[in-house]
């Protein structure tokens, strides 16, 4: 088998494919060339079937034949763009004029077959259909990802080898490929996108679109719009139909970020998607079959925000099923020098710039310091760094010497290195010092790096 009928094939293997013909031989050929290649297919008689099969689930691509009594394919196949369909259609016709495929085309077909066909023309003709939705979906998701998204939030995979880390590392293999939605908490900067990457990167849905939205970003009048789709005519400006963001994600893993940015209405639509699975574009008549994984994030105490009356108790307690705690970057121990040494790479690449090194000093300073900002502030540091050619570590004090209450840890390591920084790295005096064993200065900060 040569590589195009190879990717042909997986193309297709995970393909949902509904039939609609009126003719039983007709029909009954279609699905068994289609049975030995698609995920699932499906038979409809007419129109009528074929809409109820619709309702019920999504199908990825739809032959339909143009010539059916009562109302002719391409009428019909009108009608569902109206109504919110966005089944990507193949036309099957015996006419070759050219105002059957202009007339095709613009009722929303994707492509059209001529009878009579071959296997290998319905086949190639289903794979391109895949083909072209996927590469539309892909642009129009890359478009937003540059847009809008920071460039480090793309990474795919978990940084880091401290006790934090590995249990966050732990609790995503456990819920790797479940489809109960995923909340994840704790402060801004924690990398919660990151861990949705990872998410999806590692499940059964990595090769189905990974969508990032940020809640609070989109206008509350456009939200409904951005995330359900519309259809041609649904508000003024509306002139014509688009895929919202949710059906745009079809097969694969939504990150809903700032989710306390959705509006009240919006958050009621929220639950009926997760819930039942369908979403209703603005305007339209149908729903949409849905199959996808819900990632949320927030760094805003939920429970306050429902007893404050800011986010709806009925979606709370849909989506807070496994909720997931980001450690903050203080808490992460040596994966600061990690982080920062992958910074200074990634961004003296991109910059262009020499990178530098992180000698003593400047690693006692970065694990000195709380990092109120977590890992966007010690990314900012590093390209602030990079920028002016060396580490200003005089904008870098711990945040335990103001009047907060840092973790046991944290007050731990802050005096150790304080210490060591008095005594010019003397270990055995800085033990003195504090009144601890040489050892105990050894064993720590060996743990820390150093």
């Amino acid at each position: 088998m040569d590589s195009g009928n190879i990717q042909l094939v997986r193309r297709l293997e995970r393909a949902s494919v509904l039939v609609v013909d009126d003719e039983p031989g007709m029909r009954n050929f279609l699905v068994k060339t289609l049975t030995p290649y698609c995920l699932h297919v499906a038979e409809a008689g007419n129109a009528d079937q074929a809409a109820a099969l619709l309702a019920q689930r999504h199908f990825d691509v739809m032959i339909l034949d143009n010539m059916m009594p009562g109302k002719k394919g391409i009428d019909w196949l009108a009608e569902q763009r109206d109504s919110g369909g966005f089944t990507d259609t193949i036309m099957v016709t015996a006419y070759a004029d050219l105002e059957t495929a202009i007339e095709a085309m613009r009722a929303g077909a994707t492509d059209f077959v001529l009878k009579p066909f071959r296997s290998n023309q319905l086949l190639n003709a289903v794979g391109r259909c895949i083909q072209m939705a996927q590469l539309r979906r892909e642009n129009m998701l890359l478009k937003r990802e540059l847009e809008g998204q920071d460039i480090g939030q793309q990474r795919r995979e978990l940084i880091g080898s401290s006790a934090a880390v590995s249990a966050t590392r732990a609790m995503l293999a456990r819920i790797r490929d479940v489809s109960t939605p995923v909340l994840l908490t704790g402060a801004s900067g924690t990398g919660k996108e990151v861990v949705a990457r990872h998410m999806h990167s590692t499940s059964k849905r990595a090769e189905a679109p990974f969508v990032p939205i940020n809640c609070s970003a989109i206008p509350a009048e456009l939200i409904e719009s951005e995330l359900f789709g519309h259809v041609a005519g649904a508000f003024p400006g509306a002139s014509h139909a688009r895929e919202g963001l949710l059906p745009s994600a079809q097969g694969g893993t939504v990150f809903l970020d700032d989710v306390t940015g959705l509006s009240p209405s919006a958050q009621s639509a929220l639950r009926r998607v997760i819930e039942d699975g369908t979403v209703r574009p603005v305007g339209a008549e149908r729903e949409i079959r849905l199959d996808l994984r819900f990632v949320l994030a927030t760094s805003r105490a939920l429970e306050r925000e429902v007893a404050e009356g800011r986010f709806r108790e009925d979606l709370f307690f849909r989506i807070n099923v496994v909720e997931l705690r980001m450690p903050t970057l203080a808490e992460r121990e040596t994966d600061i020098i990690e982080l920062a040494e992958l910074f200074l790479r990634e961004i003296a690449s991109r910059l262009a710039l020499p990178t530098l090194e992180i000698d003593h000093a400047t690693r006692a300073a970065l694990l000195r310091h709380d990092w109120p900002g977590n890992i966007r502030e010690l990314r900012n540091f590093i390209e602030r760094s990079l920028i002016f050619g060396r580490f200003p570590l005089e904008t870098l004090s711990p945040r335990g010497e103001q009047d907060e209450i840092a973790p046991l840890a944290q007050v731990e390591r802050r005096e150790i290195l304080r210490a060591l920084d008095a005594t010019d790295g003397n270990r055995s005096e800085a033990a003195r010092r504090l009144g601890v064993s040489r050892k105990t200065i050894d064993r720590k900060c060996a743990s820390w790096g150093l």
